[in-house]
């Protein structure tokens, strides 16, 4: 595997690592018993912390990598293993 190619499945692993533990320790002004400013919306976090997000999604992406890295140095799982419906019939078109 090229390194361009490590450093871009890396990077749609981070991306989606990053929206999966977003919304995890996010506390609303309701739940701190803080009041909410006008102009505010109900639901926005007060203790929104960006770098804690960033080291949560970057551990999370590097698991998920090495997993799929085994997967391709090992081959326990190829695409004969996700044909779900068998093989397309063949079509005798009578040419």
């Amino acid at each position: 595997m090229q390194w361009f190619s490590i450093v871009a499945i890396y990077g749609l692993f981070w991306v989606l690592s990053a929206f999966l533990v977003m919304p995890f320790g996010l506390r609303t002004p309701h739940e701190e018993g803080e009041t909410v400013e006008k102009g505010h919306a109900d639901s926005a976090p007060v203790n929104f912390r960006p770098g804690k997000i960033v080291l949560r999604a970057s551990l999370l992406a590097a698991v998920f990598f090495a997993l799929y890295y085994a997967n391709y140095v090992n081959g326990w799982i190829t695409l004969e293993d996700l044909n779900f419906f068998g093989k397309p019939p063949v079509e005798d078109l009578g040419y």
